[in-house]
């Protein structure tokens, strides 16, 4: 600081007195010291390895007592030690009278004492290895690597990443619940921030990185293809729509938010040639997207046609592959995929044959492996390296086979044991194509199922994750994200990923809190409300029961009397109370009834007097114009005819 301004900041103080003998004291108006961090820093470093000199020496004499070493080497120790401590202080010493020197005109200045300036860093180099906790018995070497050693730790870490089962990232997972039953199809989109999953209780949920928390709930469920499982779920390569492959003859492909964009024809069954009809005409198996053409898909199924699909025409396909063979027969294809480029359209069958088209050619096979697994086996999945140049299989014979589609004949690696009992188990390749992973399948009780990783190069089994305890049905290991997505038998949805490897995802849901539940939200229904619940148009509640009492009676169907209960039988549709049932009430009132209807002519002549007096319904509308009448009069031997016996008037 410089001495002129300070004297004349003192000048300044003692001519305004008024203002000092105010604030109480006299120093008022001079100028603050400025502090120096480094040397405060400084100070508070060599405090600490004068410490750590201490407690040194106290250990160190503690262990030579007890091992009944001489006094010698522990005073030539210590000697050491204070010696070192001595030249300390006399660095500090020399420091602070430097910095007394430099500032005799500062001495007026309010504050506190300055701290002691460091004068050499090569002191600061000599008790570096001084500072913090105080050194184990023994201890010789330096803290401080050397630069080989820096090169030799370098290149052990490159060691390390060039392992492959370094990267795989299985640090940390997540699990989603998609429900109860198994998840049997999988998708994520191209920039990985929504998750979609399907299973065999036909939802598919919609699941988005960025806007779930730690509750991991889906955002959206539905139901696309009514009561058919859900078999395939992928993104386009745009990620603006989603193709879903289920039980039914037709594929759906909806937007982002689930709302329907396309639906493929159905084909006609009663047609013998495949080719001629517009769709498929059974239930689908498989489908994927062109990896370069945004819109055009692929399915496959039951009725042994592989057929692609353009999204502006919905109403035919665009080309049919036919799976044949080696007898020219028929042959379901069960898994359907493209290459990395497009150009090549794969398909495993029943019969354990991979066929390979060229996608414009669509007549004959540019690939065919007859016997690629089991006959009679489902193979459940199909996957291109991403060199173009490996295929991969997985057969519903337990195995997982690796290609060479330059020499389709033989595999180039075979791996058994690994069970499976879905025809959509999955296998797919590293981003970095070093490493080839499947699932396993379990039954239920009988152990947990596995993620299993090879080695593309040796095809050894290098890593396995025990996933839960069922079977592992999907599995996609994203390129962006670095992250493992699994599909499980028991509904089950996780992620697996590594907070340094991986990418956004997973990472984006797990740092977020639970939001707390609204009141509107906890509403397990939304409540209907008629215009006449609402206040305004309810009745006024009587407040006394005599008047409602009085109303009562006044209205006739209130306030009518009970009829009495019938004594006698039964009349006028009235049962009387004679027995239980109405067996026992016809058996007693057969024998009651009065009136004897065994004459029907006597029953109607009853009422003739009463009608030709009294007529009621016919005679009054034709009393004015009918006509009274006239009967001839009856002579008297007609009369006696009539009296003769009938067989006189035979033999007349």
């Amino acid at each position: 600081m410089d001495p002129n301004r300070v004297e004349e900041a003192s000048g300044k103080m003692s001519g305004d007195g008024d203002i000092s003998s105010v604030m109480g004291f006299s120093g008022f108006g001079k100028k603050a010291r400025t502090f120096d961090f480094d040397a405060i820093f400084e100070q508070t470093r060599r405090t600490a390895i004068e410490r750590s000199q201490r407690a040194l020496e106290e250990r160190q004499m503690t262990q030579m007592e007890e091992k009944g070493e001489s006094s010698k080497s522990v005073k030539s120790s210590v000697h050491a030690q204070r010696n070192k401590a001595a030249a300390a202080t006399s660095r500090k010493q020399e420091s602070d009278s430097s910095s007394d020197s430099g500032s005799d005109s500062d001495s007026g200045l309010i504050g506190p004492p300055p701290p002691p300036q460091h004068t050499t860093q090569d002191d600061d180099d000599d008790d570096d290895e001084l500072v913090g906790p105080p050194l184990p018995p023994g201890y010789t070497g330096s803290t401080a690597h050397s630069d080989e050693e820096d090169e030799e730790g370098g290149a052990q870490d490159d060691d390390d990443d060039d392992k492959p089962v370094k990267k795989i990232p299985d640090t940390h997972e997540i699990t989603l619940q998609h429900g109860t039953k198994t998840v049997s199809a999988l998708g994520l989109d191209p920039s990985g921030a929504r998750l979609v999953t399907g299973g065999y209780d036909y939802d598919v949920r919609f699941w988005d990185f960025a806007g779930m928390d730690q509750a991991l709930q889906a955002f959206r469920s539905l139901q696309p293809c009514d009561c058919h499982q859900i078999k395939s779920l992928q993104y386009s390569i745009t990620g603006d729509v989603i193709l879903v492959v289920s039980g039914n003859a037709q594929a759906k492909v909806l937007d982002r938010d689930g709302f329907n964009v396309m639906e493929c024809v159905k084909g006609d069954q009663y047609i013998v040639d495949m080719a001629n009809t517009k769709g498929h005409t059974a239930m689908l198996n498989s489908g994927c997207w062109h990896p370069k053409i945004k819109e055009e898909f692929m399915t496959c199924s039951n009725d042994c046609t592989v057929r692609t699909w353009d999204l502006n025409s919905e109403k035919k396909h665009k080309s049919v592959f036919k799976p044949r063979s080696f007898q020219g027969k028929k042959v379901t294809p069960t898994c359907c995929t493209y290459s990395r480029d497009g150009k090549l359209v794969a398909a495993g069958c029943q019969d354990g044959t991979i066929q390979i088209w060229d996608r414009n050619l669509s007549v004959h096979t540019k690939f065919h492996c007859r016997q690629a697994h089991t006959p009679g086996s489902d193979t459940s999945c199909l996957s291109f390296s991403y060199d173009g140049v490996t295929l991969a299989s997985r057969g519903g014979d337990d195995t997982l086979k690796m290609w060479d589609i330059r020499n389709f004949r033989k595999p180039v690696n075979v791996a058994t044991g690994l069970t499976n009992y879905f025809a959509m188990t999955d296998c797919c390749f590293s981003p970095d194509d070093k490493l080839l992973v499947t699932g396993t399948s379990v039954k239920k009780n009988e152990g947990n199922g596995k993620l299993v990783f090879f080695d593309r190069t040796s095809f050894q089994r290098v890593y396995e994750i025990e996933v839960t305890d069922a079977s592992v049905v999907r599995c996609l290991w994203h390129p962006k994200l670095n992250q493992i997505m699994v599909g499980t038998g028991n509904g089950l949805a996780k992620v697996y990923y590594d907070p340094v490897k991986s990418h956004r995802g997973a990472k984006l849901c797990v740092v977020k809190s639970k939001r707390k539940e609204k009141q509107a939200e906890t509403l397990t229904q939304d409540y209907i409300i008629t215009p006449h619940a609402l206040p305004m148009f309810r009745e006024a509640r009587q407040r006394s029961t005599r008047k409602q009492l009085e109303k009562d009676r006044l209205d006739p169907k209130k306030s009518h009397k009970p009829e009495p209960p019938v004594s006698g039988p039964g009349r006028g549709g009235r049962v009387a109370a004679h027995g239980g049932t109405l067996s026992s009430f016809i058996v007693k009132n057969i024998a009651l009834d009065k009136s004897d209807d065994s004459n029907a002519r006597e029953a109607i002549l009853r009422h003739a007097k009463d009608a030709s007096e009294n007529p009621y319904w016919v005679a009054p509308a034709y009393k004015e114009t009918q006509p009274e009448p006239v009967f001839a009069e009856e002579s008297e031997e007609d009369e006696e005819a009539d009296k003769e016996p009938e067989w006189k008037k035979r033999k007349i």
